[in-house]
């Protein structure tokens, strides 16, 4: 129920020139200055500024070894549960610098020195950082350090799981009713699909390792669109074929994702899916959920493209 408010809105035709100018780049050219820290390359790190820093750092997996020895980083997984994490792969190279050494060595050569921030304690032992937050944000990390030590992590206090409305107007859970029923944003037409862009098993976020989704039974492509077989019949295709996706948009921008292979998968009749980020060029930025502003990557208006 409480997502229904944030329901994608309809596609905009006023909000698509930002999209159409950060796809061009002019806009991100004119930066005076980008500086961007990676584990590994990536599209937007061939659009640089008028001045542009790439800064390669270690990876989560590498070893972070810094003046107080060994160093663990954290990290929090969907279900609130912090864990520790420590590099055990030798750096691809011995000049990379950590994320934390990267951004305090930046902090320490262009602010002016504060006694309440000692990059280079920070840098040497990132304990002293989990010092900071317990101390910043005590009713979640207090004993940050410490509750590391606990197997399986330490799990981060989270109100509406726990049906703690307290801090609302009413003390009570506050439910926002949808302006429509419909939460697409869009009209049903004839051949007028929903288009939900997903991940594989072995993808975070839009980082990918590998081309074998064991989740679906999908081996050595992610150039896949799913679609139910009674849907596949209906449009007269078949199981395998190579088809294109183009978008549905009021707003004279062509979108287009061609290269398809057809993939026979129990998906709601009407509904298609296929992985980001290769079909994040079929998202129009207008088309987004009403407060949030998030692009709706999982209801977006497509047609098929044959031939």
């Amino acid at each position: 129920m409480g997502a229904l408010p944030d329901e994608p809105g309809p596609v905009d035709p006023k909000n698509q020139p930002r999209r159409q100018a950060f796809s061009n780049s002019p806009l991100w050219r004119n930066l005076r200055l980008s500086v961007q820290v990676a584990t590994k390359l990536n599209r937007s790190h061939l659009i640089p500024g008028e001045v542009t820093f790439l800064l390669p750092c270690l990876s989560r997996i590498e070893r972070d070894v810094q003046a107080s020895g060994p160093q663990t980083v954290t990290m929090e997984d969907s279900t609130s549960v912090i864990h520790p994490s420590l590099g055990d792969v030798e750096p691809s190279s011995k000049d990379l610098l950590s994320e934390a050494a990267i951004v305090t060595g930046m902090a320490n050569a262009t602010l002016k020195a504060n006694p309440k921030l000692d990059w280079a304690a920070w840098t040497a032992d990132y304990a002293r950082v989990r010092d900071a937050i317990a101390e910043t944000y005590p009713q979640w990390f207090s004993d940050f350090n410490a509750k590391l030590k606990k197997p399986g992590g330490f799990y981060r206090a989270n109100k509406a799981r726990e049906r703690d409305f307290s801090d609302t107007k009413t003390g009570r859970a506050i439910f926002v009713p949808p302006k429509h029923l419909s939460a697409t944003g869009f009209a049903d037409e004839p051949g007028l699909l929903r288009l939900m862009t997903l991940r594989s098993n072995d993808q975070f976020n839009t980082t990918i390792y590998g081309y074998e989704d064991r989740l679906r039974d999908v081996s050595g492509t992610r150039d896949i669109v799913f679609i139910h077989p009674a849907d596949i019949t209906q449009f007269g295709l078949v199981d395998g074929e190579v088809i294109g996706l183009s978008t549905e948009a009021d707003d004279g921008i062509r979108r287009e994702k061609l290269g398809l292979k057809v993939f026979a998968y129990d998906v709601p009749r009407g509904c298609i899916g296929a992985y980001y980020p290769e079909c994040n060029v079929l998202v129009p930025l207008s088309h987004h959920a009403v407060e949030s502003k998030v692009p709706a990557a999982k209801s977006v208006p497509v047609r098929i493209v044959r031939g």
